[in-house]
């Protein structure tokens, strides 16, 4: 047993902060849609998996720290390391909305905060002055948007803390309005680069990995971003004189996030169906769940935010879908974890 958790602290995937991404924000859409019981389910397995997540990073960079270095600097692995600011922030807007403990979530803000500027400038440094570095056919994948969701996820979290505090909420507002503009702009550069890799690259089955799904999570939580800012642009003067471009800005994300869907299921059918690739349990898939959790809430939320009623039919039937997929990934992760193979490839 003390062989296995050595094995496990040593080979723990970057990403796997995508398990409390996946299961907090289907926490919230199921707050939203009224399953209370299991959002609040949801929010235990959230809080115990974060305790246990970090538990086995703090061992990792305790007695492995050469591994983390060499995954943090390398291209395909080192954006994982971002699903720990979106893990956090995750998990605070969670604790907020289906606790409505909102001191948590200003805790959780500002570890999200403080995360995220240490591995923004830490990684994008490290990758930058690198010797040696893989073509953009290797280097390139859906984990680099690990860096929008992140960026997102800080503005979410920071709008709904800022709203329900009494001090300084026009400072938060306008912290929550620069970072969802920096993560639309990082988006709009790394899904460039992520569409030249699908067209002009061959793309080979085993390429097609779990999170090419961020193309349309990063999207997802963006038009939460979004639609937060706009059900609170009462609340701040800045916001009021934004409010036009918000409601635009929004509802483009969610269109062209939306379009991304029947693309990324035909390629996965391709992959799995057509091309006969293996069926089986990945730490990468979580990053699949939690774009169809995110796009469940922020489809309900746009729908509250720009009174457009009629698009609040689509997460009542797509939460399902959603958990659907939670409880699979989960089966399979439990039986990884039986067997003692949990390592992400890349």
């Amino acid at each position: 047993m003390k062989h296995r958790f050595e094995s496990w602290c040593a080979d723990l995937y970057p990403g796997y902060f995508a398990f409390i991404m996946a299961t907090g924000i289907i926490s919230i859409a199921c707050f939203q849609q009224g399953l209370m019981w299991v959002a609040e389910l949801l929010v235990l397995i959230s809080i115990v998996a974060y305790i246990v997540l970090w538990g086995l990073t703090l061992v990792r960079l305790a007695r492995h720290f050469h591994r983390v270095v060499i995954d943090f600097t390398d291209h395909r692995r080192g954006p994982g390391f971002f699903t720990t600011v979106a893990g956090t922030c995750v998990l605070g807007m969670e604790i907020g909305v289906v606790r409505g403990r909102y001191e948590g979530a200003v805790i959780l803000w500002c570890v999200g905060t403080v995360l995220w500027l240490v591995l923004t400038y830490t990684f994008f440094t490290a990758v930058t002055v690198r010797a040696t570095k893989p073509s953009l056919e290797q280097g390139i994948s859906g984990s680099w948007l690990n860096v929008v969701v992140a960026t997102q996820s800080v503005s979410a979290l920071g709008t709904f803390v800022a709203v329900r505090l009494s001090r300084h909420h026009n400072e938060m507002l306008f912290a929550a309005l620069a970072m969802f503009l920096l993560g639309c702009m990082l988006y709009m550069l790394i899904i460039g680069l992520i569409l030249y890799r699908f067209l002009f690259f061959t793309m080979e089955p085993r390429e097609f990995t779990p999170p090419y799904w961020i193309d349309m999570g990063a999207e997802a939580i963006t038009t939460l971003a979004g639609a937060m800012l706009v059900t609170h642009a009462a609340d701040s003067l800045l916001l009021q004189g934004f409010l036009p471009f918000l409601k635009g800005f929004t509802l483009f994300f969610w269109v062209t996030g939306t379009w991304w869907i029947p693309l990324l299921v035909i390629l996965t059918i391709w992959r799995h169906l057509w091309k006969h690739d293996p069926l089986k349990y990945d730490p990468r898939y979580w990053s699949m769940v939690f774009p169809l959790g995110m796009y469940t809430a922020c489809t309900w939320e746009l729908a509250k935010s720009t009174h457009l009623e009629f698009l609040a039919a689509i997460p009542q039937y797509f939460i399902f879908v959603a958990l659907l997929a939670w409880v699979v990934t989960l089966g399979g992760m439990i039986h990884a974890i039986v067997r003692g193979t949990t390592r992400g490839d890349c």
